[in-house]
């Protein structure tokens, strides 16, 4: 019986680790306009609003294709918006942030997928991007 349980506990934390990994994301759901006229801290992400000049999102974009784990899910420079899929390192949970360029502002949302709280992975990743710009 202890065996059984034990074969039924790594069948559910294997399962729950390929749907982490394989599960799909759908650019319509993530994929959105951020809406925010002050810089926020919540619970899931963040959210930010800076100052960049008209080529803020293509510079910001160098840097977010240069770090580790991270993937374009839509969007491009020329559209004027973009949704990245960073993932981490260990389980492979995936972080959404979106990045749309208004005039000569950004506004930058990083959140996470799976869970309630991220304890400021997000907040960390978007501004350690904005300090390299």
């Amino acid at each position: 019986m202890r065996n059984m349980v034990l074969w039924a506990v790594i069948a559910l934390v294997l399962g729950l680790g390929a749907y982490i990994r394989l599960a799909p994301s759908a650019p319509a759901q993530w994929h959105i306009a951020p809406v925010a006229a002050d810089d926020q801290d919540l619970p899931d992400g963040v959210l930010r609003v800076v100052e960049t000049g008209p080529d803020g999102l293509q510079r910001l974009d160098q840097i977010a294709r240069a770090t580790p784990r991270t993937s374009v899910l839509a969007g491009s420079v020329d559209e004027g918006m973009i949704t990245y899929v960073t993932r981490t390192k260990w389980f492979g949970f995936p972080d959404y942030t979106t990045v749309h360029q208004d005039g000569d502002t950004l506004r930058i949302h990083g959140r996470l997928r799976f869970g309630r709280r991220d304890f400021g992975v997000n907040k960390a990743r978007v501004d350690g991007w904005l300090e390299q710009m």
